[in-house]
């Protein structure tokens, strides 16, 4: 146990912590979703922050000191983000036939999130804080907090609520769509796209290509669209 608290103490002081912690607990996420069959419930990012966040919890781990490498990884979205044009590109010829329905929905989507997500909190009770907060959770990260600040929100309650809104809509997103009887694959991926942003896009590719690309899709347009209505709705509104 000591040489063992040794090695995590040196681990602790470099970059490797927070690279192998962050490989290995998907790693094993990814083996138990295989072993689950795929379930959406066994989601491998869902596992991953957990086990990550229990190992930091019971080592009593600085979170610094484990991003220091995870950030390596982190780095890393950017160019996976772009890579989703790959996918997008051999469906390109599904985009142009459905140009004018993908752009209404993606429209429609952008402020069914804003609105559902506000008007909800704003029943509970929610401080205007929270609520400012709360209006980009449909989007990406780094858009989400971005737009959050503009507008007076608190970015880092919004990166949490976007994070909790990718693992909602990943985990229960195509179960919702299967009781609502939509089984067009670039419908399920659209949808899934503009309400769950990155995580959802993930879990949508690991199905199939088509409603991966359609996802990545959503995500990238509904970004777009956030980006450019929801400072005009804040405006509108104050």
């Amino acid at each position: 146990m000591d040489r063992l608290y040794t090695l995590w103490d040196h681990l602790a002081q470099t970059p490797l912590l927070g690279i192998c912690l962050t490989l290995a607990c998907f790693v094993l996420g990814d083996w138990i979703n295989k072993k689950c069959k795929q379930s959406p419930l066994a989601n491998p990012v869902l596992i991953s922050i957990i086990l990550v966040s229990a190992v930091l919890m019971i080592t009593k781990t600085d979170y610094q000191a484990y991003f220091n490498g995870a950030k390596y990884i982190h780095f890393l979205l950017g160019p996976a983000t772009v890579a989703l044009a790959v996918p997008l590109y051999k469906n390109i010829h599904h985009v142009k036939a459905a140009l004018l329905p993908i752009i209404v929905t993606v429209i429609a989507g952008c402020l069914f999130a804003i609105f559902s997500g506000v008007s909800i909190a704003a029943l509970l009770g929610g401080s205007r804080e929270t609520l400012l907060s709360l209006a980009p959770k449909s989007v990406t990260a780094p858009v989400a907090m971005g737009l959050s600040e503009i507008i007076g929100g608190t970015p880092s309650l919004t990166a949490v609520l976007v994070i909790l809104c990718g693992i909602i809509g990943a985990v229960f997103g195509g179960m919702v769509l299967n009781l609502v009887g939509v089984k067009n694959k670039k419908a399920r991926g659209l949808a899934i796209g503009i309400a769950s942003h990155g995580i959802g896009t993930a879990r949508k590719l690991s199905v199939h290509e088509t409603t991966g690309a359609f996802a990545g899709l959503g995500m990238g347009l509904n970004a777009l669209a956030t980006a450019v209505l929801l400072p005009l709705l804040y405006l509108f509104f104050t």
